[in-house]
C-alpha cells in the first residue's frame, strides 16, 4: 500500500508539472515576444502636430511588431498646460499597466502622478534638466525613453543658416513656459553668437499670440528658427504665411514642420523615435526588463533636409551644391 501511495504521489507530481510548463501560447510566449495578456496603456500626448502625432504611431507599431495586444487610451492635451497632470491622474486611477508620455509637460505630469507605473517618454529635450532623470544611463525607478535632442542637429541648422543664407540675425520664437523650449533657445542663442550672428528672441505664451509674434520680427531679421516648441508649431502655418509674404527664410527644428513649409531643418523620422519607444515599452510589459534598467536614448539617424518650393517662396535661389550638405525634399 505504502509502494503503491509512492507510486501515485510521483504520478501526480509529474502531471503538475507538464501542466505548468506549457506550451508556448498557453505560456504568454510568442515568436515575436509578446503575452496573450492584454494590456492596457495610456498615452498622454501634450499638442496635436504632425511630429508628435508620428511618435504616437511609431509607438503602437512597435508593440504590435511585438505581437503585444494593447488596450490604449489615448488622450491629448491640447497644449493647454493645465490638462497633462489632469489627464496622468486619471491613468493612475484607471491602474493602467504603462504611461507613454509624449512631450515634456506630459512626461513631467507623468512622474508627478506616479512613482509605480512604468512611463516611457519621446519628444523631450532634455530629460535630466526637465527632472525626469538623474542622467541618460541611470534614468530611475520607473521611468526612461528617447531625448529628441541630437546633439548635432540644432547645429547644422545654425550653420546652414549663418553659412549658406548668410544671416547675421536671426528670430526665434518660442513658448517661455515650456522647459524644452527654454532649453533649445539658450542652446541656439550659443551656436549663433559663436558664429558671429545676433540671435533675436520673441516669447509668446500661446498659440493666438503666434501670428503677432511673427510679424514683429519683419525688418529685425533676416531668417526665423523655430524649435520643437509645441505651441507655436501647433500655430506653424501662420509664420510661413508670415515668412512667404516677407521673404524671410524660415528654419525649423524637426522634419515634419519643415515639410509644410520651411527652408530646412536638421532631424530624424519622429515615427522612428517613437518606434525606439514602443520597444522599451515592450520589454517592460514583457517583464524582460524595468524601466530603470533601460538608458534614455537619442534619435538613431540624423540628416539635413531641404525644402525647393519654401526656399524658392521665401525669396531664395537653390544652389545644386547644398545637395552635399544634405538631400532635397521636392514635396508632393
Amino acid at each position: 500500500m505504502k509502494r503503491r501511495l509512492q507510486a501515485l504521489s510521483v504520478a501526480l507530481a509529474g502531471m503538475l508539472l507538464l501542466a505548468g510548463c506549457g506550451s508556448k501560447e498557453t505560456s504568454g510566449g510568442s515568436e515575436k515576444g509578446g503575452t496573450d495578456k492584454e494590456f492596457k496603456v495610456g498615452i498622454t500626448q501634450y499638442a496635436p502636430h504632425p511630429s508628435l502625432d508620428a511618435a504616437s504611431e511609431g509607438f503602437k507599431k512597435a508593440l504590435a511588431d511585438k505581437g503585444i495586444k494593447v488596450k490604449y487610451d489615448e488622450q491629448n492635451a491640447q497644449a493647454d498646460p493645465n490638462n497633462p497632470q489632469v489627464i496622468a491622474n486619471n491613468f493612475v486611477g484607471d491602474k493602467v499597466d504603462l504611461i507613454f508620455a509624449n512631450a515634456t509637460p506630459s512626461a513631467v505630469a507623468a512622474l508627478n502622478a506616479t512613482k509605480n507605473i512604468p512611463i516611457i517618454f519621446t519628444s523631450v529635450t532634455d530629460p535630466v534638466v526637465a527632472g525626469l532623470v538623474k542622467a541618460f544611463d541611470k534614468p530611475g525607478k520607473n521611468i526612461t525613453g528617447t531625448t529628441d535632442n541630437h546633439p548635432e542637429a540644432t547645429k547644422k541648422t545654425i550653420n546652414f543658416i549663418t553659412d549658406e543664407i548668410k544671416a547675421k540675425n536671426i528670430g526665434v520664437i518660442y513658448n517661455s513656459g515650456e522647459q524644452n523650449s527654454e532649453v533649445q533657445v539658450k542652446e541656439v542663442k550659443k551656436l549663433v553668437e559663436e558664429k558671429g550672428a545676433k540671435l533675436v528672441e520673441v516669447s509668446i505664451a500661446n498659440t493666438s499670440e503666434v501670428k503677432q509674434a511673427a510679424e514683429s520680427l519683419v525688418g529685425r531679421v533676416d531668417a526665423i528658427y523655430i524649435p520643437t516648441d509645441n505651441t507655436v508649431v501647433t500655430a506653424l502655418d501662420s509664420v510661413i504665411a508670415v515668412a512667404n509674404s516677407k521673404k524671410i527664410p524660415l528654419f525649423v527644428g524637426e522634419l515634419d514642420s519643415m515639410k509644410k513649409g520651411a527652408v530646412a531643418a536638421s532631424g530624424f523620422s519622429y515615427f522612428d523615435l517613437g518606434y525606439q519607444s514602443g520597444l522599451m515599452a515592450a520589454d517592460i510589459l514583457t517583464g524582460k526588463k524595468k524601466a530603470s534598467e533601460i538608458p534614455v536614448e537619442l534619435p538613431s539617424s540624423l540628416k539635413l533636409v531641404i525644402n525647393k518650393a519654401a526656399a524658392k517662396a521665401q525669396g531664395l535661389t537653390v544652389k545644386e551644391e547644398w545637395s552635399k550638405l544634405g538631400e532635397f525634399y521636392e514635396g508632393k
